[in-house]
């Protein structure tokens, strides 16, 4: 296995029954690059490259290269390779990652021609990218001057973006526990950049950087999939070429041993109502474990500690009393010396070493009187099912599996260690079989003897962001004082050049050398789900067979239109106590035991659409999700059957932890989830279950919680009794649905198990209310004031006022308009982190979003300008093709089985047909030009009767011309 190919000589070739694999780790004859090639059946294909980037200041200037080198290369001069992309790939993934210490940039798609295309333009883009000086004005920063007013301010993505992040608490949590334990390396700086020392990164300094880390010599190249591996290597050999070795030295310095404990102390910006009270983490630097098996081992320590509110570390946190939720990253190993974060948020000022004193003591009692038998069990078995089912969800499989491949590999070790984890996991089973303190040992060896402990008291200062606004007009005075009215003049120029440069197109010449598809490359057919439907006495059965390696996906649902509107915002409460209250039989700790040692874990979810039909009536279903080896399927129903039948909601105090996690959990996600928040807010004025969505789960919800946690104290038995009701309301057979995703042979014993499920319930109505419509729209926009110097700005419109459905040219419009307008307009010009825009065909809601805005005012207007400007639009016959594509992308997700089950599920709940969806990708394939300009006219038509919601700093809305209906989000 020496032999050279393609310029690349295998190392190592090896079989991973772990992930059904062989791969095989190259290096590259030339440049010593190292290419580790995964082959297996998995059709959504992974490709990435990776090289090590640490900073050595907190410019940001690895991440504002990562956003840099997508913006255009030698062999593809236009403006952004990456949009265009994004305009018309059937890709399956495409962005690229900062890390402390490494930067990946990963593309993922099922479709081969579409892989190689995407392959293609991200190794030009890292390696010969253009970094003009107007790329790091429009990503880093630049200054720009108000001539009439004299202003001076900055500008740029990733400086608005990190201002973002200074406004979330959790975030600077998270980077602020890091940089405590590691003062003297690359890790104890912000590696994405603190927005006071961006705007000292130049233009020679971000070329300078690429030029010292982007070298073959320094890049780790990883696919995946099942391509041929041989083509892999003949494609990246022919990127190479030219290149020779470079000594580069990226090497990153450990960090000394701390001379601990101690505490530290830092702020955070809080409202002037705030109730998050002090965040308390207690910190361990646990360096690099010395075996793959003691890695595995504090991974599944980190879970036996605090993965459920059963476990015993989360557990004692959660009933002192001291806080109302944990915090914490539990064990980071993603950098090459390993931290363990816990603690506790809503802390009161003093009782801060009361926290730390609880977790040591806690952690003492585990060692001394052992973990609990079911405990290890629970936290094992949800590790190994993990795993064995390898669901990464949305995110693809592959590109799950690198990013695992970089906590060692990155650091010069065995890049597949982390993907082989039946040998440590066996070792460790056999270690606790026979009796020995593993998990023990390894908190006192990592934990509890180990003096590197830094505590951080995270402290809330209403006056944050003001006090950070004010650095910065400081300095941009400073920087105005210094100029002479013909400099001023110039940057004023410079900001004017930098906007018609962005605004420039692109020539035809330049787009025609990017690799595209064909229409002739696309399947004009729907992809189906296989679906089997049966009735039974009012409960509908649907069956989803299909290949799930020995698994069934389990989910059971009640229709929300039952319950009193009252009621609606309990339901997210009423469903979290059922999964975690306790029963009549076992307490809460028991059957979190019991979950976790026989199944793959259990969940609730909530799902709103708008039929697909004539009176397109909003619904609105809870399902109660699970999963298990077939062989545990009867164990999973009895599981469901006691949730159901018995749980108990009598338990004040733990109903009242719920609560409180549940507010803490809203709390730090409002800064982060700002575009989310506002988008539930204007969508939910025109439609019955968007307006039903948001009460439970956005900001109305969020002032509810607020107001629980309170009455908790004052009618604790008015709450018991209304999540009692829910149960009697919502927990009947007739109208619930079942379905079931596993295989064909299994369905028989499956669907009788199930149904002894079914009929442990009452029978009910199978009249359900409609759900209760929204009034009026709302006469001013509403302005949501949180603690952040940007904005997140929502304009929702109802379309279907105007016309009687939505066709697929309105899908193909709105992509368009998402990776084209809104693109360059909102984020491209206006320095937002995003704009975007989303169409609602079953509802006929259009909603405009920004995300980490400067703007306010000028966002909206921009709004209003995309109907303007697509009933002037010239579109190109590629231009057009590449919108058409990229929305066939969109129906063609990649999706693990689970997911696939419950997406037929809601298509059926919602009446969307197959020959509804045929018709629809029809119309998406046919769409034409004049498509484009009657959009135009329908959103002009509509634009006046839609409604704004935005969040954002108080200043952006004094500032405003527009009429707000201004309130505390926090």
């Amino acid at each position: 296995m020496t032999t050279s190919q393609y310029g690349f000589t295998p190392m190592r070739e090896v079989a991973i029954p772990e992930i059904d694999a062989t791969a095989c780790l190259y290096r590259h004859d030339r440049t010593g690059a190292e290419l580790l090639s995964i082959t297996n059946q998995d059709e959504n294909k992974v490709f990435g490259i990776t090289f090590r980037t640490p900073p050595q200041d907190s410019t940001g200037v690895a991440h504002i290269l990562e956003h840099s080198v997508l913006c255009g290369s030698e062999k593809y001069p236009v403006k952004e390779p990456f949009v265009e992309l994004l305009k018309g790939s059937l890709q399956t993934f495409l962005n690229a990652f900062t890390y402390p210490d490494k930067t990946c940039y990963p593309v993922a798609s099922q479709h081969l021609k579409d892989f190689y295309n995407l392959v293609d333009i991200y190794m030009d883009a890292v390696l010969h990218p253009r970094l003009t000086r107007e790329t790091h004005a429009q990503e880093a920063w630049h200054h720009e001057y108000d001539r009439g007013t004299g202003t001076l301010t900055y500008k740029g993505v990733v400086f608005n973006e990190m201002k973002g992040v200074y406004a979330s608490p959790d975030m600077m949590l998270s980077e602020y526990c890091q940089r405590i334990l590691f003062p003297d390396v690359t890790y104890g700086i912000d590696y994405g950049g603190d927005p006071a020392a961006i705007p000292d990164l130049t233009w020679e300094g971000l070329r300078d950087f690429h030029r010292r880390y982007y070298h073959p010599s320094n890049a780790r190249i990883y696919f995946y999939g099942d391509d041929d591996p041989e083509e892999r290597l003949r494609k990246m050999s022919a990127y190479l070429e030219g290149y020779e070795a470079q000594p580069i030295d990226s090497s990153i310095a450990r960090q000394p041993p701390l001379e601990g404990p101690y505490a530290v102390e830092q702020f955070y910006p809080a409202g002037e109502d705030n109730e998050s009270g002090v965040f308390v983490a207690v910190n361990w630097l646990v360096g690099q474990p010395d075996s793959a098996e003691t890695l595995f081992g504090l991974q599944i320590l980190s879970h036996i500690l605090t993965g459920t509110p059963a476990n015993p570390l989360r557990k004692a946190l959660l009933d002192s009393g001291l806080g109302e939720d944990t915090i914490g990253v539990g064990l980071e190993s993603q950098i090459q010396q390993a931290f363990y974060s816990i603690g506790l948020r809503g802390v009161a000022a003093g009782d801060e070493p009361a926290v730390e004193d609880l977790v040591i003591s806690t952690l003492q009692q585990i060692v001394e009187h052992r973990l609990d038998r079911k405990t290890i069990e629970a936290s094992l078995n949800t590790t190994e099912f993990n795993l064995r089912e390898g669901n990464t969800g949305s995110f693809p499989r592959g590109l799950a599996m690198m990013i695992a491949t970089m906590q060692t590999w990155l650091y010069d070790q065995d890049p597949l260690q982390p993907l082989q984890f039946e040998a440590p996991l066996r070792s460790i089973k056999q270690r606790i079989e026979k009796g020995e303190p593993y998990f023990e040992t390894l908190i006192r060896t990592h934990l509890l003897d180990n003096p590197q402990r830094i505590r951080l008291d995270f402290k809330p200062d209403p006056e944050f962001t003001a006090k950070r606004d004010a650095e910065e007009q400081a300095r941009l005075a400073q920087v105005k004082a210094a100029c002479t009215p013909e400099q001023l003049e110039a940057i004023a120029a410079e900001a004017e050049a930098l906007t018609l440069a962005q605004s420039a197109p692109d020539s035809p010449e330049a787009l025609a050398q990017l690799p595209t598809l064909t229409l002739k490359d696309l399947d004009p057919t729907i992809r189906t789900i296989p679906t089997e439907k049966t009735e039974t006495d009012g409960t509908i059965f649907l069956y989803h067979p299909m290949p799930t390696h020995g698994i069934v996906y389990l989910d059971l649902g009640f229709d929300l239109g039952r319950v009193p509107e009252e009621l609606i915002p309990y339901v997210p409460i009423w469903s979290q106590a059922i999964l975690e209250a306790g029963t009549e039989s076992e307490d809460y700790v028991t059957l979190l035991q019991r979950i976790g040692r026989t199944t793959g874990g259990v969940d609730a979810e909530t799902y709103v659409t708008t039929k697909v039909v004539q009176d397109r009536d909003g619904i609105a279903w809870i399902f109660f999700r699970g999963k298990a080896l077939t062989a545990q399927a009867e164990e999973l129903v009895n599981i469901f059957r006691d949730l159901f039948t018995t749980t108990r909601f009598d338990l004040q105090d733990r109903i009242r932890q719920i609560v409180l996690e549940e507010k803490s959990g809203l709390e730090s996600d409002i800064v982060p989830s700002g575009h989310r928040m506002a988008g539930m807010r204007s969508k939910a004025v025109f439609s019955a279950s968007d307006r039903l969505y948001e009460r439970m789960n956005g900001l109305s919800y969020f002032q509810f919680i607020r107001k629980l946690s309170q009455e908790l104290h004052t009618n604790w038995k008015g709450v018991e009794a209304t999540l009692r009701s829910l149960s009697e309301c919502l927990f009947r057979r007739t109208g619930m649905v079942v379905n079931l995703t596993a295989a064909a042979e299994d369905r028989a014993r499956l669907e009788a198990l199930a149904a002894k499920l079914v009929f442990t319930l009452p029978a009910g109505s199978l009249d359900v209310p409609r759900l209760v419509p929204p009034g009026e729209r709302p006469g001013r926009s509403e302005a949501w004031v949180i603690p952040a110097p940007v904005q997140y700005v929502s304009h929702t419109l109802p379309l279907l006022t105007h016309q009687k459905r939505i066709d697929g040219s309105s899908l193909v419009v709105t992509r368009y308009l998402r990776s084209s307008w809104l693109w360059d307009q909102v984020r491209v010009q206006g320095g937002a982190y995003g704009g975007f825009c989303g169409l609602d065909y079953r509802s006929g809601l259009f909603s405009f979003g920004s995300y980490r805005d400067p703007n306010l005012d000028r966002t909206i207007d921009i709004y209003r300008k995309t109907a303007d400007y697509l009933k002037s639009l010239t579109l190109t016959d590629a231009e057009l093709t590449k919108a058409m594509i990229g929305t066939i992308g969109d129906f063609d997700g990649y999706l693990f089985p689970d997911a696939k089950g419950f997406l037929a599920m809601t298509r059926f709940l919602a009446g969307d047909t197959d020959a509804q969806r045929q018709k629809l990708r029809d119309e998406v394939l046919g769409t034409r030009p004049d498509d484009f300009r009657k959009f135009g006219e329908l959103l002009a038509a509509s634009f006046d009767q839609g409604f704004t919601a935005a969040l954002g700093g108080q200043p952006a809305f004094d500032a405003s011309q527009f009429q707000w209906d201004i309130r505390k989000a926090m």
